[in-house]
């Protein structure tokens, strides 16, 4: 008697509401436990259509969804649902059922499980909230490292755009393009190593000291030094910090701009020819900066005629996974600048930006792309 009386109590005020439904749908039994929930008494429920306790739009997802499953299969897994309860609030549930059938397999009984999941539900909205929280201030973090606009001179044009591979989650990538002088400019592009709060202060120290030092200093390769001294100093040898960066000055020549530059353990740059070729800047031999003890940062010197055009990306383009390997592994940068020249930049660009949103979950790593092209005189570009 007093296992009979367990059962049934187990069954009454279970963490969770039964119900016996027949196969037309009308309530035979449910336990004490639901009937609270749902704020009706047992009796009350007993003989009326199940799915009146559900809200209109769960009504048709079980009739067009849920039930022909049921009755196909047998069973049905944790679905979500929400029940009204008698002051038509919505009650939010995973239901489990299953199909008691007779000898002949025709179903008599259909046994439902419900877990409430208000808690849950509270959870996930907690959850989602805080996630867009995080969006938001990532976005509005990576947003104060970059710059509000490119400062080409004249004569020249400039543009630039950010992959963020994650929503959430502040990468490290930067550039800029900013005068010095009157006659002097100064830009960069490069990838602190890390996300988040700790890469977006190493990124926001780099790009005031490249700007600072760039003011004092007419070599790229020295500016490089400043950057790499401030680095090592800022960040101690258990915290060490580090990135790749290409700097560079641009100063006007007959016809065009004479561009100098210097690399710490960069991609090298690309030239985009108004002859339509297309070739790489080599700077082979750069090192880390802000890691290494007499880092060794390797110069280059490029002339941009009219309709030539010098284009400047983080590896997360050239590392990004395509089939079984990465995309630049057989050189498809290079075909892909060669396919695009002549391009101003603002069409460079663009068509990078397809590209990396190509690549979607291939794309593991932020990407940065900066492009800066002489006016083109037979189109009047400037």
């Amino acid at each position: 008697m007093i296992h009979e009386l367990d059962i049934e109590d187990l069954y009454e005020n279970a963490p969770c509401g039964y119900l016996s439904v027949l196969p037309d749908m009308r309530i035979v039994r449910l336990n004490s436990t639901l009937a609270n929930w749902l704020g009706f008494d047992v009796d009350a429920l007993i003989g009326t259509d199940f799915t009146q306790l559900l809200t209109a739009g769960g009504r048709i997802h079980y009739e067009t969804h849920f039930g022909p499953i049921l009755r196909m299969y047998g069973q049905l897994d944790g679905i979500a649902i929400d029940f009204v309860t008698s002051d038509r609030r919505r009650l939010p549930v995973f239901m489990t059922a299953n199909v008691k059938t007779d000898e002949t397999g025709t179903p008599v009984l259909i046994r439902i499980t419900a877990l409430d999941a208000r808690d849950r539900r509270t959870y996930e909205r907690e959850l989602l909230e805080s996630r867009t929280r995080a969006e938001l201030l990532a976005k509005t973090l990576q947003r104060s490292l970059l710059p509000p606009a490119l400062l080409p001179p004249s004569g020249m044009t400039a543009a630039a755009h950010y992959h963020a591979a994650s929503s959430d989650e502040v990468g490290g990538d930067f550039y800029d393009l900013f005068p010095l002088s009157d006659d002097r400019w100064g830009f960069f592009l490069g990838d602190v190593c890390g996300k988040g709060a700790s890469a977006a202060a190493v990124t926001s120290l780099t790009r005031y000291t490249l700007r600072a030092a760039a003011v004092y200093d007419h070599d790229p390769v020295a500016v490089l030094h400043n950057l790499d001294s401030v680095l090592r100093q800022e960040f101690r040898e258990n915290n060490a910090q580090f990135c790749t960066a290409v700097f560079g000055v641009l100063s006007r020549s007959a016809g065009g701009f004479e561009v100098s530059m210097a690399s710490g353990g960069h991609p090298p740059p690309l030239v985009m020819r108004a002859d339509g070729s297309a070739h790489y800047v080599h700077m082979t031999g750069g090192q880390l900066v802000g890691i290494l003890r007499h880092a060794r940062f390797v110069p280059a010197t490029v002339t941009l005629s009219a309709g030539d055009t010098l284009m400047l990306y983080t590896d997360g383009l050239t590392e990004a996974r395509v089939g079984t390997g990465r995309y630049d592994d057989e050189g498809a940068l290079l075909e892909f600048a060669t396919a695009n020249a002549p391009a101003a930049p603002a069409a460079i660009v663009e068509n990078l930006r397809v590209l990396l949103n190509s690549f979607g979950d291939g794309l593991a790593d932020d990407a940065a792309v900066m492009a800066l092209g002489v006016s083109s005189v037979e189109s009047g570009e400037g």
